[in-house]
């Protein structure tokens, strides 16, 4: 018989009734029917009940031991008593009568029950993350990122993609967050950077004549930790030669769909194709990038209803260049007057003056809005926005990209305040066409949006003759439920176009060709055109596992601090180390208290 082992802890059955069966596993919990010690056995696959008479020579034993307690124990596989099997347990129809028992390790005092899903504080569970992760709802979620893996990995070799590995250490890279820097102890005062993404190793593994990469790809960004997103993450990396934009959608669309489809369990997935909302139009639409496809409320360009007209405020508003939206509200019109206050509460919390608002019943609109704006103004809002009686508007107005920040957030407000929103289901979309450059408001001058290594539509010839800001770039994004799931891009690969496109940001060529000259070289070496794109592995297992959190599905995470509190990460470094690399530590001045 094997030292451990003959079955899992999931495995027994009625079938297996008779049988000498050896189990180990954690003492999951323990208790004491006057006579009978029952224990309940875990391990990775399962649960067992085991079974210890009070006369047992192996009773004080278990008696003794505490729960999260490894122990081994033998004995013989039996059918429960009559009403006492547990449908709801694979192994409820035995149990184990246990002749022997050996005590693996002891556990001491648990911080918190890993029997109960009962609630701890985050930092105590990520202290003790191992225990944390031994809970039933974990363990899934882990097994699920790793079954996920594997169905995107089997979907990316059939379809002819080549699974390669790229450089962690590599070379600073402006990809929109602040690199982690690595020094280099051979070369003193240079510095490895990690990667934020493998972009430029992915385009050159293209130069070099592959046609089609993926990898599952590590990657790591100094930024705030938020509960989307993480210091390090992984995700699913791809890059094609000799492809369109449409070729990308054609290609990868599938393997997300199939991959969601594979874990929905009965959830509804959107069937493919999957719509392609331009950048501008999902801005006046929905007020986001990232746009919440289960809400079905539109958002409503009503500038012109406004201009010039009796409502003083947002006629001033829409003189001075502003504009206003309205976000549609069905059946919200026969609402109590307490509803709309406590929306004016939320509006004004969240940074808001307010939030104006138009009912409409059978004899026309009403409320404060309504009584200074002209009857015929109303009516066209009314018709722009498809209401009828019973139902109601809301306004957002100020600068446009205000307005439409503030009509997004009321937009996902009133679908769930009115129960529009679906609880369950994935729907997708894909945003395109995102402008190539932004005005960077702290310092007033033309930046990268986006991603710099992106192909301008209109190449060169728009780069010399457009306003920077007025240019589009062959960029997009894969949105799922109001997630960024993916982000991507047609590649530049002209390398005068590049030179062109940095400079354009603030860039002159000398500091391009110092930051960016291996990708530059091998561009003047031909290069084909390419394109590819990136989706977020933890995103994905997130959406699936049905989480609020990035850091359930994922095995060792770190807090919103960026600390890995059980191994004790990061962590002071000996003199000796920092002198073998080259490097003084220089602490910020200490904060003066009061």
């Amino acid at each position: 018989m094997h030292a451990y082992r003959t079955h899992t802890c999931g495995a027994l059955r009625a079938e297996s009734a008779g049988q000498t069966a050896r189990l180990s596993g954690w003492v999951h919990r323990k208790r004491d029917h006057g006579g009978l010690l029952f224990i309940d056995l875990r391990d990775h696959y399962g649960l067992t009940q085991c079974v210890i008479p009070s006369g047992s020579a192996v009773f004080a034993a278990a008696d003794a031991v505490r729960v999260e307690s490894v122990i081994t124990v033998t004995g013989e596989v039996v059918n429960r008593e009559p009403g006492t099997v547990n449908d709801k347990l694979p192994t409820g129809a035995v149990e184990l009568r246990v002749k022997e028992l050996v005590l693996q390790s002891a556990a001491e005092v648990l911080p918190f029950q890993v029997a109960q899903e009962q609630e701890a504080p985050e930092e105590m569970r990520l202290r003790y993350r191992f225990l944390d992760l031994r809970r039933e709802r974990l363990q899934r979620n882990m097994i699920l990122r790793a079954q996920i893996i594997d169905s995107i990995r089997r979907r990316m070799i059939a379809i002819g993609f080549n699974e390669f590995q790229t450089p962690i250490l590599t070379v600073s890279s402006p990809e929109g967050a602040r690199d982690f820097l690595v020094p280099a102890r051979l070369h003193p005062g240079k510095f490895y950077a990690l990667p934020q993404a493998p972009q430029q190793y992915k385009q050159l593994t293209m130069v070099a004549g592959f046609d089609r990469y993926f990898q599952i790809a590590p990657c790591f960004r100094d930024e705030a930790g938020r509960a989307d997103r993480t210091l390090m993450f992984y995700q699913l990396d791809v890059e094609m030669s000799f492809v369109t934009q449409e070729d990308v959608f054609t290609s990868m669309e599938p393997v997300i769909r199939g991959t969601f489809e594979e874990f929905a369990e009965g959830r509804h997935v959107d069937a493919g194709p999957w719509r392609r909302i331009p950048y501008a139009q999902a801005m006046l639409d929905y007020g986001s990038d990232k746009p919440d496809l289960r809400n079905p409320l539109v958002i409503h360009d009503v500038s012109e209803q406004f201009r010039g007209s009796g409502f003083g405020l947002f006629a001033k508003i829409t003189a001075g260049g502003g504009v206003v939206r309205a976000i549609p509200a069905p059946g919200a019109g026969g609402n109590p007057r307490s509803f709309f206050d406590k929306l004016n509460e939320w509006a004004r919390a969240e940074g808001a003056g307010g939030l104006g608002y138009i009912t409409f019943d059978a004899d026309g609109p009403k409320g404060p809005i309504a009584k200074n704006l002209e009857g015929d103004r109303a009516e066209a809002i009314r018709v722009a926005c498809g209401l009828k009686a019973g139902d109601a508007v809301f306004f957002a107005a100020g600068k446009e990209a205000d307005a439409a920040k503030f009509a997004g957030q009321t937009r996902l407000r009133l679908g769930n305040e009115l129960g529009l929103t679906e609880k369950t289901g994935f729907r997708f979309c894909w945003i395109t066409d995102f402008p190539f450059y932004e005005l960077n408001e702290e310092t007033n001058q033309v930046d990268f949006s986006h991603n710099p290594f992106s192909m301008p539509q209109g190449e060169m010839a728009a780069l010399e003759t457009q306003d920077p800001l007025t240019i589009p770039a062959y960029q997009y994004d894969i949105v799922c439920n109001g997630y960024e799931m993916a982000s991507g891009a047609i590649r530049n690969h002209k390398a005068e176009i590049m030179v062109k496109a940095f400079g354009i940001a603030g860039y002159p060529p000398e500091a391009v060709e110092e930051r960016f000259g291996g990708m530059l070289n091998a561009f003047r070496y031909g290069a084909p055109p390419h394109g590819g794109m990136a989706a977020g592995i933890d995103r994905i297992v997130m959406l699936l596992a049905e989480e609020p959190n990035l850091r359930e599905v994922n095995l060792f995470p770190m807090n919103q601090q960026g600390e890995e509190l059980m191994m004790g990460s990061p962590s002071e470094v000996e003199e000796i180390r920092l002198k073998e690399l080259s490097i003084r530590v220089q602490m910020p001045p200490a904060k003066k208290q009061g």
